[in-house]
């Protein structure tokens, strides 16, 4: 399950999602979730889908890879889709059993609400795997650059927020670790009731948390060996540019969010 979870890691490649100025990918990925969260109908989910997959192709990044980034909140999807079919009401019913009452605008309103859940996590996911942890903080910086007017650590606050990211998938992979030498050791994750599995996590925390600590402060103190600072006087060894691939992903964001729109606006 752990090896599921693909946020925060990178996937290296040449593609043309992987040559997008870094930029560019997080300001499209905002209009992105906007236009998940403006959806209201079918053809709105299909655009999107399309969308969805267009890039997917594009980043030469396999389906079934990118999927993987849903299993571990697979629950969470399935959970959201009957607690939204089971206590939304509305004027159809489709099933009356005693108390239980299922009405079609209930199954609509789940179906959405999960397939919401899954573009959200597939696109964060993409975004991501195409994109490396440094990229990222140049871009998140240019963007939050005019805050320096106001004494913003905009710098300071874009390395954080991409060491965090860079973190989880060599967190996760020590967890597995610690968890194969648990279970090596005759500890038992998986059966047990809920108060039990909580009491068995125990072990596997304590080292983890430990673990972290240690890294986050050989990192530190790697950073100051190398008399590491941020500010305005950093140089780049690669410069960010915005290139005719970058407008037609421009382009094509805009127009699917003007479908999308329309699509709102009819309904």
């Amino acid at each position: 399950m752990l090896k599921d979870i693909t946020l925060g890691q990178y996937y290296p490649g040449d593609s043309v999602v992987h040559r997008l100025d870094p930029r560019v990918k997080m300001i499209l990925m905002i209009v992105y979730i906007v236009m998940v969260f403006l959806v209201q109908g079918f053809l709105g989910y299909v655009c999107l889908a399309a969308f969805l997959a267009a890039a997917t192709l594009l980043s030469h990044i396999r389906v079934k890879f990118l999927l993987r980034s849903i299993r571990p909140v697979l629950f969470i999807v399935v959970f959201t889709f009957l607690l939204n079919i089971l206590f939304t009401r509305g004027e159809h019913p489709i099933v009356e059993w005693g108390i239980l009452r299922i009405y079609w605008e209930g199954v609509r309103f789940a179906v959405f609400m999960s397939l919401r859940l899954v573009f959200l996590l597939a696109g964060t996911s993409l975004l991501t795997l195409t994109t490396s942890p440094m990229a990222l903080t140049d871009a998140l910086e240019r963007l939050l650059k005019p805050l320096n007017a106001v004494h913003f650590p905009v710098h300071e606050m874009a390395m954080m927020m991409t060491i965090a990211l860079r973190f989880i998938p060599t967190l996760l992979e020590e967890t597995d670790k610690i968890m194969k030498a648990q279970t090596a050791r005759g500890a038992d994750f998986d059966t047990g009731n809920l108060l039990q599995r909580a009491k068995a996590m125990v072990p596997l925390l304590v080292p983890l948390f430990v673990g972290a600590f240690r890294r986050a402060d050989e990192l530190a103190m790697a950073m100051e060996a190398r008399c590491y600072h941020g500010g305005r006087h950093r140089t780049r060894m690669k410069v960010l540019h915005v290139g005719r691939a970058d407008g037609w992903a421009c382009c094509v964001t805009a127009a699917t969010l003007v479908l999308i729109a329309l699509e709102r606006a009819l309904l």
